[in-house]
């Protein structure tokens, strides 16, 4: 299987190390972001397969984020981690076309087999 280019969007410094070594340990290729916007320009000049993308970040909110995604790739997958049982932002992310959400903290294997998901589900959809 071709790596996953995947990239991890969270204002949290700690939660980004962590899952890019967990990550880059099963064969992913990991960018980062810590801000929306910083996002949006990474999407702008690279290719991912898959978006992780927090909620809650200072700013621009992942909602608006995921909104400005899909509008720049609607086919790109986004899975959305909240910190907060927060059934509006779930909701409201689910709206705006989020793959999937995953309440934080996430455990590595269940963020990594949403992620597989999300791959599959995108080449499945361009095949």
């Amino acid at each position: 299987m071709t790596k996953i280019r995947l990239l991890l969007v969270d204002d949290e410094n700690d939660f980004l190390t962590v899952y890019s070594r967990r990550f880059i340990r099963r064969n992913a290729e990991i960018d980062i972001a810590s801000s929306g916007a910083e996002a949006l320009e990474k999407v702008r000049e690279n290719a991912f397969d898959v978006v992780v993308l927090d909620v809650m970040m200072p700013g621009m909110s992942g909602i608006e984020t995921l909104r400005r995604i899909k509008a720049m790739d609607p086919s790109l997958p986004v899975i959305i981690l909240t910190g907060h049982a927060n059934s509006q932002a779930m909701m409201e992310g689910m709206d705006c076309g989020a793959f999937d959400y995953l309440l934080k903290p996430v455990g590595t294997d269940e963020l990594y087999f949403k992620v597989l998901d999300a791959v599959k589900s995108r080449r499945l959809d361009s095949a």
